[in-house]
C-alpha cells in the first residue's frame, strides 16, 4: 500500500509549493486508516535512554511541529516520533517562501522559524493519545520574542513531562536569531542545569523523562569538546548530531536556490553530520547514546551512521525525494546486515567505525 501510495504521492506533491506540499501531507496522515504496521524484526529493537524503541528509525523533528499525526507515523512503522520544535507561546514563524527544495542534489533548505501552534494545543494532542503507546519525544524551543530563553525550556519541561517520553533540547537550529549561542559553555551549562532541575523537579508526578541535546554540524571540534563536557557534567540522557548547517558544499548543483538563507539538510549534509557523529561519539566514551541525523536515504547511509557511534538515527528530507517506502527499506537492509554478519542486535556495531572516521580528512564543505 505504501509503494502505491509513494507512487501515486511523490510527482503530486513534488509538483506543489514545498509548504502546501507538507501541509498536505499532514492531512493525509491524519486520515490514514486504522491499522498495525508489519512487527519489527527482534533483532531490530533498541534500548536507549531507558526506553525500548520497536526500531533505530526515528521521524525527525520539523515533520510534525504541532503533534497532529504522531500516530499516523507510528503506523507507518516508525520506531520513534519526535514532533516540534514546540515553543510556549504559537509562533507564525518566518515569511513565506521558507522551505525550498534542491531537487538535483535532493537537499532542502529552510528557515521556517519555528512555527507552531503553541505548548497548550500541542499538549492536548498529546494527552488525548496517551494511551496509544509508541515513543513519542517533544523537541522544545523559544520563542523568537522571549525576554528569558532559558525560562521557556524550563516552562515547557514541565508542561510536556506527563506526556513526552523524551526531550530534545534544540539550541542548534540556525533560523532563530542567537538561538545557536546557547551552545556556547556557560550558558549551555546554565541551561542544561535548569532543564535538568526542571525535569527532576516533576520527576515524582510525572516519572523520569531522559532530556536529550541537540546540537549543530558547524561547531568547530574545540566548540564539541565545550558542549560535550558540559553535557556529561549536567549527565543529559543523550544528545542528537546534527541540525542543519548553514554551510554550502560547493558541490551543490541549484546554485540559485542554494544562495537561499537557512538550514540546508538532505543528502549534502551526511558526510559532515556523519563526521560530526563520530567525533561526537568518541568524546562521550560511552556516558550516554547518540542519535545520527542527517542526510539517511537509503540502509546502506543508516548503517554508516550506527557505525559512527549512533544507537538510533532520524530522517525527514530524504522522505520528499523517497518516500514513506524508505523507511521499510532501511529495517529491511539493516536485518539483512544483521542476518549476513551473524550479528544479533545493532548494539554489537554501534561506533565500530568511529575511530577510523575521525582520522580521515575533514569533509569539503
Amino acid at each position: 500500500m505504501i509503494r502505491a501510495f509513494d507512487a501515486f504521492s511523490l510527482p503530486v506533491l513534488r509538483w506543489l509549493d514545498p509548504e502546501d506540499a507538507h501541509r498536505l501531507a499532514i492531512q493525509g496522515l491524519r486520515f490514514l486508516p486504522p491499522m498495525k504496521p508489519r512487527p519489527d524484526d527482534p533483532k531490530l529493537a533498541v534500548r536507549a535512554f531507558g526506553l525500548n524503541f520497536p526500531n533505530p528509525i526515528g521521524m525527525a523533528a520539523g515533520f510534525d511541529k504541532s503533534a497532529e499525526v504522531p500516530d499516523g507515523l507510528l503506523r507507518l512503522g516508525f520506531g520513534f516520533v519526535e514532533i516540534g520544535s514546540v515553543t510556549p507561546k504559537p509562533q507564525a514563524g518566518n515569511p513565506r517562501p521558507r522551505l525550498f527544495r534542491l531537487e538535483r542534489d535532493e537537499a532542502i533548505i529552510n528557515r521556517m522559524g519555528f512555527n507552531n501552534d503553541g505548548a497548550e494545543v500541542a499538549l492536548r494532542r498529546l494527552a488525548a493519545r496517551a494511551q496509544h503507546g509508541g515513543i513519542v519525544g517533544v523537541n522544545v524551543g523559544a520563542n523568537k520574542d522571549s525576554p528569558d530563553r532559558v525560562a521557556d525550556y524550563v516552562k515547557l519541561i514541565e508542561t510536556f513531562a506527563p506526556v513526552a517520553s523524551y526531550f530534545t533540547v534544540n539550541v542548534s537550529s540556525p533560523n532563530t536569531p542567537g538561538l545557536r549561542n546557547l551552545q556556547e559553555g556557560a550558558l549551555l551549562d546554565d541551561l542544561l542545569g535548569r532543564v535538568i532541575d526542571a525535569r527532576d523537579r516533576v520527576r515524582e508526578s510525572a516519572g523520569d523523562t531522559p532530556v536529550l541535546l541537540k546540537i549543530a554540524p558547524d561547531l568547530s571540534l574545540a566548540q564539541l569538546d565545550d558542549v560535550v563536557q558540559v553535557a556529561r557534567s549536567r549527565k543529559v540522557d543523550g544528545m542528537i548530531v546534527s541540525n542543519t548547517t548553514i554551510a554550502r558544499p560547493s558541490t551543490l548543483r541549484e546554485e540559485m536556490r542554494s544562495k537561499e538563507q537557512g538550514g540546508l539538510s538532505g543528502r549534502p549534509l551526511f558526510r559532515l553530520s556523519t563526521r560530526m557523529v563520530a567525533e561526537t561519539y568518541v568524546r562521550v566514551e560511552g556516558a550516554f547514546p547518540l542519535i545520527g541525523v542527517g542526510g539517511v536515504d537509503s540502509g546502506g547511509a543508516a548503517l554508516t551512521k550506527i557505525r559512527a557511534g549512533a544507537s538510533l538515527i532520524q530522517l525527514y528530507s530524504s522522505l520528499v525525494y523517497k518516500g514513506l517506502g524508505l523507511v521499510d527499506e532501511i529495517k529491511r537492509d539493516l536485518t539483512s546486515t544483521l542476518l549476513r554478519t551473524g550479528r544479533d542486535s545493532l548494539s554489537e556495531i554501534v561506533g565500530a567505525d568511529a575511530a577510523t572516521l575521525t582520522a580521515e580528512d575533514w569533509p569539503g564543505m
